[in-house]
């Protein structure tokens, strides 16, 4: 596994995408950010998933959006006018199955903050899928999206169950499928995402906790499990991620030996990230023209 490239490594190479398409035996490509946003499909994304399915070419869509599953996103890009079969998505809340079953959660009780997917993820992962109650006991909180509950009461049911059970030392999994804080919701907009509320769930048990504060297992980048499911799905010898977070798609990619185009015209702006400790991307991708 190669470690991200150290402050101080050279620039990386400003690239344009037909030249990483012949140097490469497989793609991993960002979704929010890179193909699509919260309105719609992003310039460039409809022509290259035609011309890698032209090619023939090996990709999947990495995505740590888990509020679809993969039917329902192929149908969303459908209705943003970019054809792609649900074979080629993997998100993260893929990753609650196997994570359920290798932590022996099967018949949990569990608190779901998102949507009906979300909550469809959970169950076939063997969960319990339970209603919001700050009087209810869980064996597991999963977060995987903002929308799709109440979220005041979702998050405050939650708050309040945690404490209780941590309270009498009650063990509670702690699921965050999507660590993102951020996304960008189009026209220069952006909204707080599953990762903020782990992160003001964790905020609040290091206070009530100090000595040990409880966190959430994270499962999508930048963190390894969903690159080593991308890479196992893919089957490609050479795979290159191309994403539009340096601390998520490109940090992440690096740290599992994948090399990384960051397109710049999306979250992370070069410019505004070049000085990032540790984190420097093999290429950037100007545009997907």
């Amino acid at each position: 596994m190669s470690p991200p490239r150290s402050e101080g490594a050279p620039a990386p190479a400003r690239v344009a995408l037909a030249d990483l398409l012949e140097r490469y035996d497989g793609l991993l490509i960002d979704s929010y950010g890179v193909l699509v946003d919260g309105r719609g499909a992003l310039p460039g994304a409809a022509a290259l998933i035609a011309e890698l399915e032209r090619r023939g070419a090996r990709y999947l869509i990495v995505t740590n959006d888990a509020s679809r599953r993969p039917g329902t996103a192929a149908a969303r890009y459908r209705r943003f006018g970019i054809e792609v079969a649900a074979g080629h998505f993997l998100g993260s809340g893929d990753l609650i199955a196997p994570h359920f079953a290798a932590r022996g959660l099967t018949g949990a009780r569990c608190l779901v903050l998102g949507t009906d997917d979300s909550r469809q993820l959970v169950a076939e992962a063997g969960g319990q899928v339970c209603a919001i109650d700050p009087a209810a006991d869980y064996d597991a909180v999963v977060v995987c999206d903002d929308d799709g509950f109440p979220f005041l009461e979702g998050i405050n049911a939650a708050l309040s169950a945690l404490f209780r059970a941590f309270d009498a030392g009650r063990a509670v999994e702690l699921v965050l499928p999507n660590p993102d804080i951020i996304y960008p919701a189009g026209d220069g907009a952006f909204g707080f995402t599953s990762g903020a509320i782990g992160v003001l769930l964790e905020a609040a048990l290091a206070r009530r906790y100090p000595l040990a504060p409880p966190r959430f297992t994270r499962l999508g980048k930048p963190h390894r499990p969903l690159y080593d499911e991308a890479v196992r799905r893919l089957g490609s010898a050479r795979p290159l991620m191309i994403g539009d977070q340096l601390e998520t798609d490109i940090a992440g990619a690096l740290a599992c030996g994948i090399d990384a185009a960051l397109l710049v015209t999306g979250v992370t702006r070069w410019q505004d990230a070049s000085a990032a400790a540790g984190v420097v991307p093999t290429y950037l991708l100007e545009s997907l023209a």
